[in-house]
């Protein structure tokens, strides 16, 4: 785990705002301790989830999107460091793993133009980097019978997820996305926009359904691969469920979990699908905030999901007086999740 950098218990103590009479996550959260060997500390550890950050938007940058979506880990762990500790969810059963070293490797983004055909071919080699050490850590949080709460950066790491989780495994997984886009794209060299795609075409995902397309955003030729597969790959519009109402949420939601409940599967969330949450491609249209908190705790029943992904979401793209919001959602996202999974 040399590729971590490891969330000490002193990096807990300066964002946990101490209120006399309350008990916040940041006083029962777990790190791990200085000399002691991550994995090993983890595997004798009773808390079931991992909480681990990915700082980066080079998939992002590779996709022509718009940079920021590296700021959300920062925000994301100081909100959920002042979530109270209550009998509603418990600061104990998270360790705090730390964050994957992309240092030089986001210095080294900032002069390349993902216009620029040269630039991109090397954006999508760092993708590949990253794609190798999420998917090692992934796989040995996984083989430890942890369950892995990862957030972005861009959705370039639900590769690196599905394929560490596959391999810890032993076979393909499934996967769900609550997202407006595919990410299903051509394999093009790595970027965000087609991680999905790489690990169906690896072998890695088995099933995969994507849950909220915008029917504005999803190109033919994408389209008429899914046709061709659909007895592995499913998705449903948002235009079919919110707009001519020819779909329920909820029906929805017991068709996709029967699609993918036949095995381990990836929940993946993309807060571009949200609107007004600043994103590489933010959307004034979309489903709520109170329904993807709906569909989080709805999956998370499952015995079978495997790891939470949160990603795409950008602080820096936000208003700066009040960026700090993205980082309160994920934080109700993360315990929305537990809340749901950990009465399993």
């Amino acid at each position: 785990m040399e590729k971590i950098i490891p969330f000490t218990i002193k990096d807990l103590a300066k964002i946990t705002n101490h209120r006399s009479g309350e008990i916040k996550f940041g006083e029962k959260m777990i790190t791990i301790p200085k000399d002691a060997d991550a994995l090993d500390f983890i595997a004798s550890c009773e808390a079931k989830y991992v909480l681990f950050g990915i700082p980066e938007d080079i998939g992002v940058r590779a996709n022509y999107g718009r940079p920021g979506a590296a700021s959300a880990w920062e925000s994301a762990i100081k909100n959920i460091a002042n979530i109270q500790h209550n009998r509603f969810c418990k600061g104990s059963q998270i360790v705090v793993l730390g964050q994957l070293d992309v240092r030089e490797s986001m210095k080294n983004v900032e002069v390349l133009d993902f216009n620029d055909i040269d630039d991109r071919s090397k954006l999508s080699q760092l993708v590949d980097k990253i794609d190798k050490d999420v998917s090692h850590i992934i796989f040995n949080l996984v083989k430890l019978g942890k369950t892995p709460i990862i957030i972005g950066g861009g959705h370039n790491n639900s590769y690196g997820n599905i394929k560490g989780t596959a391999l810890a495994k032993g076979k393909p997984v499934n996967a769900i996305n609550f997202d407006a886009h595919s990410d299903f794209r051509i394999l093009e060299g790595r970027h965000s926009g087609n991680g999905f795609s790489y690990a169906f075409e690896e072998g890695f995902l088995k099933k995969y359904f994507i849950f909220g397309l915008h029917e504005n955003y999803i190109s033919k030729s994408v389209l008429d691969i899914i046709k061709k597969i659909e007895d592995r790959v499913r998705f449903n519009t948002y235009d079919s469920v919110s707009i001519r109402k020819e779909k329920d949420f909820n029906n929805e939601m017991d068709h996709a979990l029967e699609f993918i409940n036949d095995d381990f599967f990836g929940l993946e969330v993309d807060l571009d699908a949200i609107p007004n949450i600043a994103s590489s491609a933010m959307t004034l249209s979309g489903y709520s905030v109170e329904q993807l908190r709906q569909f989080i705790s709805y999956f998370g029943k499952s015995k079978n999901v495997s790891y939470l992904h949160i990603c795409e979401g950008a602080p820096d793209l936000g208003e700066e007086k009040n960026n700090h919001l993205i980082g309160k959602l994920i934080g109700h996202l993360v315990t929305d999740f537990i809340k749901a999974n950990s009465i399993l």
